[in-house]
């Protein structure tokens, strides 16, 4: 008990609301559970949470039950996500062990996730329908989130929620948000229906793509809100976006998917940093103007364009495995799914102790990035 009220003493002074930021990736996806763990232990409890794909699964998990109930939630989807394979030769020969279960999870998906869908493989021009081209159904997935996740409590917005989705028809990303109206399981699903694998979603008369399509790392979403508020911000990626140059043919697949849903989040990082310095500068050379040049309108509304906001970006990175190939998105395996849970607990219980985002820092600096210690790849026992 004495160790939980000291970790909670350090988190109580936090620099602004908690947001949590869920990229997509499929079976990655554990390592943000592990991550929330962490936060939840230490007393944390986030104030927004943002997801796109598995991120928006995670995050509905977590905003759809009260804090006591949310832990032993995602432990059950998790659970429900394993990839059993009916012989375990991974002592052996862990590689045939790794396509058995690969093999397992294409030919019969996974039993709350996604079933096969015989008619995708009548041939591309067969007519399957708006609704249902995909070589998957989700329908097992909403069965699961409707069981799991209460969508009244995600629509008092206590936290908020916001799910990344792409809008088929015009290529723009949607956020849907709980401040500006409800969510149902059909939003959460929309987000992770990610093309040719699983179809589209409709809602309210359109149809929508998984939101990683276009943005995979919805940062964005937090430096674009208005009002904009201080903010600690968990930013959680499962892609890596620094890698080695690859030698073969399966190094490629795997750097190409690190490299396409990683987002170009260093470049989005740097951008926001520019933009929020400005708005600080702004404050700056309008406390400098006299009170009677102020007061003038046109004054007024240039001066409108800055902010003393102040956001520290977290940055956690799910670690690499060893022999991992670029279908490590559907490596559902109990201990795949285990050993990436525990790195996001471990992960973030160091940057939990460690609190980067206290001291002192450039008054000009709106954006602050704390960059998590580069981890080795983790042995797969």
């Amino acid at each position: 008990m004495q160790g939980n009220a000291v970790e909670a003493a350090k988190v109580r002074d936090l620099p602004g609301q908690v947001v949590l930021v869920l990229q997509g990736g499929g079976a990655l996806g554990s390592y943000q559970a592990g991550v929330y763990q962490a936060i939840h232990e230490a007393g944390i409890e986030p104030d927004w949470i943002i997801g796109t794909s598995i991120g928006a699964i995670n995050a509905s998990l977590i905003a759809g039950n009260e804090p006591q109930n949310r832990l032993a939630r995602l432990k059950a989807f998790w659970k429900r996500m394993e990839q059993n394979p009916i012989w375990n030769l991974r002592t052996a020969f862990p590689d045939f062990n790794d396509k058995l279960s690969y093999w397992a999870t294409v030919t019969n998906g996974i039993p709350g996730f996604f079933r096969p869908n015989p008619l995708a493989h009548a041939g591309d021009s067969y007519p399957l329908g708006a609704d249902h081209a995909g070589f998957y159904s989700t329908a097992p997935l909403e069965k699961t989130l409707s069981e799991l996740v209460d969508f009244d409590l995600v629509n008092r917005c206590k936290p908020r929620l916001t799910v990344g989705a792409a809008h088929v028809r015009t290529s723009q990303m949607r956020y849907f948000d709980t401040r500006d109206g409800e969510l149902t399981v059909k939003h959460i699903m929309a987000s992770g229906a990610l093309p040719p694998a699983f179809p589209a979603i409709r809602i309210d008369g359109e149809l929508y793509w998984d939101g990683g399509i276009l943005s995979n790392t919805p940062t964005e979403a937090v430096f674009d809100d208005n009002p904009r508020r201080d903010s600690l911000i968990f930013a959680v990626h499962l892609w890596n976006p620094m890698g080695h140059e690859p030698t073969t043919m399966a190094e490629v697949f795997n750097r190409h998917k690190d490299v396409q849903y990683s987002s170009r989040i260093a470049s989005q990082i740097a951008r926001q940093q520019q933009a929020h310095r400005l708005r600080h500068i702004i404050n700056e050379l309008a406390a400098r103007l006299p009170e009677s040049e102020r007061a003038d309108p046109a004054v007024r509304e240039l001066t409108g364009y800055g902010c003393r906001t102040r956001m520290h970006v977290v940055r956690l990175l799910a670690p690499q495995l060893d022999r991992e190939t670029h279908t490590k998105d559907i490596d559902f395996s109990p201990k795949g799914i285990m050993r990436r849970w525990d790195a996001g607990y471990a992960h973030t219980k160091a940057v939990l102790e460690s609190a980067p985002w206290k001291g002192e820092f450039d008054p000009l600096a709106g954006v602050v990035l704390h960059e998590q210690q580069e981890m080795m790849p983790m042995a797969a026992e």
